[in-house]
């Protein structure tokens, strides 16, 4: 899924489904992975390893020696020199997304389980102009959890945005508008306008990400890439 909503020169590499996770959730941890999880507990570890086994080969595609992923400021994942990515995990499902910088200055992926937000979620994380929308989307596309996917693309907005600032981002601080999707497909679009001052790439300040969306398997995921110009 993930990789559909990517261009061409990003690397996603994904586990789907209990035996995909169980496969990618049992490759070998580096010593320095190791020491990160070793007190934690089984679930924790097992998607901690699954979205590392999935980065590493990720690296191979690209060309790039297998090698540890670690967190830094703010849980981001550190990357090998040359390289940006995204990981993200959820109940039967990770992803890590990679691409060389000299392609993209950023992205961001998200995938969660296609069902509505737990009640209490949509207020905390939703801005007035948005939660109106996701009425209107409802009303007109039943079948999506557009909620589910309004969180999700705050995940994404996020994930793309630290590694160009390295400062928080609120969930309040990105008003975002998702485009309906094709009538006969669980796809589609989405705009998200920063509310605060946008990260400065190519020397240009940017005031907004663009992402796609998709549903499907049981999921809702979405991705976001800021080009260098």
């Amino acid at each position: 899924m993930i990789e559909e909503l990517l261009p061409d020169t990003v690397v996603a590499v994904e586990a789907h489904g209990e035996e995909g996770v169980a496969e990618f959730g049992h490759g070998p941890l580096y010593p320095e992975e190791e020491a990160v999880v070793a007190r934690a507990v089984a679930k924790r570890r097992r998607e901690f390893t699954v979205v590392r086994s999935c980065a590493r080969r990720a690296m191979e595609k690209l060309g790039v020696p297998a090698q540890p992923v670690l967190p830094g400021e703010r849980g981001a994942p550190r990357w090998p020199a040359g390289l940006t990515g995204s990981m993200t995990h959820c109940d039967g499902y990770g992803a890590a997304a990679l691409v060389r910088v000299a392609d993209l200055a950023s992205l961001g992926i998200d995938a969660e389980p296609h069902q509505p937000l737990p009640e209490g979620v949509l207020s905390a994380v939703a801005l007035p102009a948005e939660a109106e929308r996701l009425r209107r989307l409802a009303a007109d596309r039943s079948e999506v959890h557009f909620d589910r996917l309004l969180f999700s693309a705050k995940e994404s907005v996020y994930k793309a945005w630290f590694p160009l600032t390295r400062t928080w981002l609120d969930f309040t601080e990105a008003d975002i508008e998702i485009d309906a999707g094709l009538e006969d497909g669980a796809r589609g679009t989405f705009r998200a306008r920063l509310l605060v001052p946008g990260p400065v790439v190519g020397g240009r300040r940017l005031g907004h990400f663009d992402g796609r969306w998709a549903v499907g398997r049981g999921l809702v995921a979405t991705a976001i890439t800021v080009p260098h110009a």
